[in-house]
């Protein structure tokens, strides 16, 4: 006999505490409605964000669906961080550590109240991959949502993104444009609703999660102010239903091969590093031995077909007007990038989801986002992984500015972001500078972005000349030679914390390595005690693995203590 829909809340609903019933009857709910299965439909709660100001209506959207399909669809808020508003000061920590609480909110949520499905709303930069883990954490039926990209603004004629208003400021910063055009761009290029449009943090685990499968077709590209996106929403409760008619979990979409599909499609997407920290993060809480090496090789296979900004100038809602990202994956899967036998939320594998997708149009007055496979735009990813003395549990590379694969340079070294501005406007940072910013890894500052650092490397004389390494991480609007997320931090006794200015530091990134050799007597170093004033990093750093597996808590890091898939008590 097949298991009742409701298989997890009719514990509730039918159990032996009959009290509980009198909160569903003042509901509004009657009998009929004890034996439908409940969604827990989680929201990002953040009016104060554009990326989530439209949260609330999508999950109403989406919990109306659920009632037209034949379920009950209950929305709950979880804690959001704007990854732009705390971009530069002590808000910067929060940024990672809300995905972890978001993951934590969400399985609390839904296994304290019974619920059979889980609905997660993808927002902003750490929404989507919260629920991602809380999915695989509680192998719940269930999915996730994009809340779609904000359309790009105008200024002077042309189209403008968040991107652009972080190099202007950084640019009239080291002079190299008045400060009154730079704020023209910051005033126009927020118009509205949805999160950052282009390849950065938020779009890249949009991309990545219909790669994995976990995400319904084109949801990353419908815009978020477009009909098609209401539409998608009302439209999920029909695949919820799907999900628990045919019992299909969230650990039997990820699976080594669907990470790959992820890892691939990022980079040939241009994303961003951050996608790199969530997948291992993922593989983690679904107990997959997924690892920076697995990420290494497919870094190094996989051509840039894409040419979204930061790499380029393109937006996701370029993107939706070429055919979304349905179409994108159909181009890497024609490529030979994806496995397409993978299945996915709508119950078909990625391969006949993409199938009725259209083709891009290549050649002279075409389309410019996209490249064709035999004509890449980079032979390999901007997002490459290293190992070596300076990283010996791996360093996570993005040089979507560098033409070769090969660097070397003098440190100058940072123990905050405090600085890097003064030294690149004083000539302090030349080409041919490496700049080591330690210090704000997970344990020391909750690894936050450290985008000022980045952006004060765009300018002319900088861009592509010098490199930046660090324990932390940059945002998906950097670009530049990075290396971050090195592992293990200055904090736990990396050897990140014993380089001294002068020192030299080599990578190469097509071999992996990354390589520091001391000009003196290395600085003695060893793991730090940190004192946090603010409790919810205390609580974050007291249970953080470290970069290379995840940033997820120390619980998790161990095969032995994943637990196996729940099917209910």
């Amino acid at each position: 006999m097949a298991e009742p829909l409701n298989w997890n809340s009719r514990r509730l609903t039918h159990g032996p505490q009959k009290g509980v019933t009198a909160f569903y009857y003042g509901l509004g709910m009657d009998a009929a409605d004890f034996d439908r299965p409940q969604v827990g439909v989680g929201v990002p709660m953040l009016d104060g964000n554009l990326c989530n100001a439209h949260a609330v209506e999508l999950g109403r959207e989406v919990a109306a669906g659920c009632r037209a399909a034949g379920l009950i669809g209950l929305p709950f808020g979880v804690p959001a961080v704007s990854d732009n508003i705390t971009q530069g000061h002590e808000g910067g920590a929060a940024s990672l550590v809300s995905r972890n609480m978001i993951a934590s909110a969400a399985e609390m949520v839904c296994t304290g109240h019974a619920y059979d499905a889980i609905v997660g709303l993808h927002c902003c930069d750490k929404n989507g991959p919260g629920f991602a883990m809380a999915l695989a954490r509680t192998n719940y039926p269930g999915l996730i949502l994009s809340g779609g990209s904000i359309k790009p603004g105008t200024c002077r004629g042309r189209d403008v993104t968040i991107l652009d208003v972080y190099d202007s400021q950084a640019a009239a910063a080291v002079g190299k444009l008045s400060g009154e055009e730079a704020d023209e761009v910051l005033r126009t290029a927020c118009p509205g609703a949805g999160g950052c449009g282009i390849a950065a943090s938020f779009n890249t685990w949009g991309i990545a999660m219909e790669a994995i499968g976990l995400m319904p077709p084109n949801s990353s590209s419908n815009p978020a102010e477009e009909a098609c996106k209401r539409a998608e929403c009302a439209e999920a409760g029909g695949l919820v239903r799907l999900l628990l008619e045919r019992d299909i979990r969230p650990r039997d979409l990820i699976t080594p091969a669907s990470l790959t599909n992820a890892a691939a499609a990022i980079a040939a997407a241009g994303g961003s590093t951050n996608g790199v920290l969530h997948v291992l993060a993922l593989a983690k809480e679904a107990g997959v031995d997924f690892t920076l090496r697995d990420l290494q090789a497919v870094f190094r296979r996989t051509p840039v077909l894409a040419n979204f900004a930061p790499r380029g100038t393109g937006t996701m809602f370029d993107l939706w007007k070429l055919g979304g990202t349905n179409a994108l994956l159909k181009h890497f899967l024609a490529a030979g990038l994806l496995d397409g036998d993978c299945p996915t939320v709508t119950g078909r594998t990625l391969g006949e989801n993409v199938a009725r997708a259209g083709d891009f149009e290549f050649g002279e007055g075409g389309q410019t986002l996209v490249a064709p496979a035999d004509r890449p735009f980079k032979e390999f990813a901007d997002i490459q992984i290293a190992f070596g003395n300076l990283a010996p549990e791996g360093m996570v590379f993005k040089v979507s500015s560098l033409k070769e694969a090969t660097f070397e340079g003098t440190a100058v070294c940072f123990e905050s972001t405090d600085g890097i501005l003064d030294a690149v406007r004083d000539g302090r940072v030349t080409p041919g500078s490496v700049i080591v910013l330690r210090g704000v890894g997970p344990t020391a500052a909750g690894m936050p972005e450290v985008l000022v650092a980045s952006a004060a490397l765009s300018t002319p004389e900088l861009y592509g000349k010098v490199a930046l390494l660090s324990d932390g991480r940059v945002s998906g609007v950097s670009h530049g030679a990075m290396g971050i997320h090195c592992s293990p931090e200055a904090a736990a006794g990396g050897p990140i914390g014993q380089v001294r200015d002068g020192d030299r530091i080599a990578f190469d990134l097509l071999s992996g390595t990354v390589d520091w050799t001391p000009q003196s007597e290395p600085a003695e170093w060893g793991a730090k005690k940190v004192v946090h004033r603010r409790g919810y990093l205390a609580e974050f750093a007291a249970n953080v693995t470290q970069a290379h597996e995840g940033c997820v808590p120390r619980t998790l890091s161990d095969p032995l203590a994943t637990p196996a898939a729940d099917r209910g008590w």
